[in-house]
């Protein structure tokens, strides 16, 4: 039986604190995805790099600040790459129910997830 390789979701955000560590959270462990997070900023739990931009299938950005960051520092790495920007503003908490709600309906709109994985 054949198996195809998960698709590698990456999000970011600016600190890797609230918004794309609450999308690595609540997608997380869904059968056919692996995901990480990272952040733009220096000071950010875990400062994206050259290594997640080249494992991820599909980046979602939170802003388009983000991107334009990503470009500056990346550059070449990115032609070629799926790059999303969800247009999230940095109005929530950590797991907050409305940043869980709008992320699971914009990322929706990009990735198959099964409606079976909502029990976050």
């Amino acid at each position: 039986m054949p198996h195809s390789h998960p698709t590698k979701l990456l999000f970011v955000c600016s600190r890797n604190r609230f918004r794309s560590l609450t999308a690595e959270e609540l997608f997380a462990g869904i059968p056919g995805f692996q995901v990480r997070s990272a952040g733009t900023q220096p000071d950010a739990r875990v400062p994206v790099t050259e290594g997640h931009i080249r494992w991820a299938d599909i980046i979602f950005v939170m802003e388009k600040s983000h991107l334009n960051r990503l470009r500056r520092r990346f550059g070449e790495i990115l032609v070629g790459k799926r790059i999303v920007t969800l247009h999230i503003p940095d109005d929530y908490r950590f797991m907050q129910p409305e940043l869980i709600d709008e992320l699971q309906a914009k990322v929706r709109g990009y990735v198959a997830i099964a409606n079976g994985s909502d029990a976050v």
